[in-house]
Parts: C-alpha cells; structure tokens; sequence
C-alpha cells in the first residue's frame, strides 16, 4: 500500500479540484437535466456546449447567471486529475478512441466517490477526540488510497458502495466520539436529526450543537444565528439552506459541496477544511 504522505490537512487541501490538470472531465462525464440547476439537458459522456477545446468551460464567470447554478456547487474532491493524470496518465479523453474515451467517463465517478471518502478519513485525522480510531483510520485511508490507483478496468469493477460501508463504520465511530463533547439539549440528550425531514425549517437561532444530521434534508431550511458547533453534517442535503450568522466552528463531515450549495453571509462561521464560496453575499 501507498503510504501515507504529509499531514491530514495538507491532504485535505489536495483533494480539491485542480481544473488545470483535468480534462473537463466533469463537464463531459455527468449528465444533468434541464432544471432551476442546468439550463439544458446533457446525456453523460456528452460534452457540455460550454466546454472549450481548452478544457476550460467558456462561460466560467457567468454559470449562475446563465443557468448553470449546479456547476457551481459542483466539486470532484480532486477525482478529475486523479484520472486525467494518473489513472490515464496525462492522455486526454479527446485523442483516445471511442470505446477508450467511455472508459475515462465511466472511471471518473467511481475515482470521485473514492475522494469523498478519502476526505472523510482524513478529516478524522484532525479530530482529536476521535484518536481511539485513528489506527484503523490509517489503515482504512491507505487502503481507499490504494483503490484510487487500480486500472482502469480494475477500477470498472469495483465495488465502491461495498467499500464505502466498511469505512461508513469507522464514520459513525468517529462521529459519537466527536459529538459526545459537544452541547447537549435541554433534556441532557443529544439532538438526533438523522435522516430528518426538515425541509424549509424555521430553524432560526437553534440549538444544534452536537446534533446529528446525517442525511437530514434540510433544503431551504432557516438555520440563521443558528449553532451547529460540533454537528454532524455528512450526507445533509443544504441546497438553498440559510447559513446567515450561523456559527459551524467544530461542525465536521461537511464538505465544499454542501458549503457551495448553502447560502451565507460574512457572519456565517466555517470550519477551516471549507472555503467561503465566491457567490455567498459579502456585505450585510
């Protein structure tokens, strides 16, 4: 097995989408529908129409404003130059052969579910109160490393949801450890949105510390002011949710999709493994 190279931060920041070294992959790759995210439809393993030769998607700038909200929010954990790079090594899908190039696309999704758990396990790394499984975090991280460096045709017959349960325990480990430090409701239990329809909750100034929303829906909910120190947010559906003035210092399994796809402010506080996403307002 690969071993394991610089800190779980610094790893962290490389499993982030490095556009100049992929091929477009995502823009090729993924379908999408015609929808308030995508102003057309698009057959997977079709080109996008705004993907230039370069690779380089013609309307970067203006996506939002022409339509194109679900690229924005889109992110391939850094999968896009693991293919195009690595698992291909540097060939770009449009001097392949047909039959090839569908091998580049078919790859790419299986290589990006493989980053997102990756960042799951690093990020367990930074968390200090989930050192009773950071030997078997380790263990499990060099082992998703080492998939992500299968052939292309290992890679086709891969697994990944099989995979995904096995590392999904260490997961639920991590997440009662981390929790079990953080706020408590009013009752002295810990809140359990798991899976929780909270569609559209007024949610404004809640209490939230600690809580897991694993899987919750929260789409459109109103989380301003609200404290989701400590909460477990992998999987939590944040389209449209309002962040305004929300505190999420210490919420953890959140990753830069969810962030895109949320909205906030600049009081909106974010733990350090996102970024405040250019289309969040800048001014009160």
């Amino acid at each position: 097995m690969r071993e394991e190279s610089g800190t779980a931060t610094d790893r962290l920041r490389e499993l982030r989408a490095d556009c100049g070294e992929c091929f477009g992959l995502c823009c090729v790759a993924l379908p999408f529908a015609r929808s308030a995210d995508f102003a057309i439809d698009k057959d997977a393993g079709k080109p996008c129409p705004n993907l230039a030769e370069d690779s380089r998607c013609g309307i970067h700038t203006r996506l939002r404003q022409k339509g194109f909200t679900g690229c924005t929010v889109y992110d391939c954990f850094g999968a896009g130059q693991k293919v195009s790079q690595v698992t291909f090594g540097g060939q770009d899908w449009r001097s392949l052969p047909k039959e090839q190039a569908r091998r580049v696309f078919d790859v790419f999704p299986v290589v990006r579910g493989l980053h997102e758990l990756l960042w799951y396990l690093n990020e367990t790394l930074t968390l200090p109160a989930a050192g009773p499984v950071h030997a078997d975090v380790r263990r499990a991280l060099a082992t998703t490393e080492r998939l992500t460096r299968l052939t292309p045709g290992e890679l086709g017959e891969l697994d990944v949801g099989a995979h995904r349960q096995e590392v999904n325990v260490l997961l639920r480990r991590t997440s009662e450890l981390v929790r079990a430090g953080a706020g408590r409701g009013k009752n002295g239990r810990k809140k359990d949105r798991r899976g929780a329809d909270l569609m559209g909750a007024r949610l404004r100034g809640a209490d939230l510390r600690g809580a897991d929303l694993r899987g919750a829906y929260l789409i459109a909910a109103d989380l301003t002011g609200a404290d989701l120190r400590g909460a477990d947010l992998i999987g939590a559906d944040l389209r449209d949710t309002d962040l305004t003035d929300a505190d999420l210092t210490g919420a953890f399994f959140l990753t830069q999709p969810q962030v895109n796809a949320a909205r906030g402010g600049p009081g909106t506080r974010l733990p350090g493994s996102v970024r405040r996403p250019d289309h969040w307002t800048v001014a009160g």
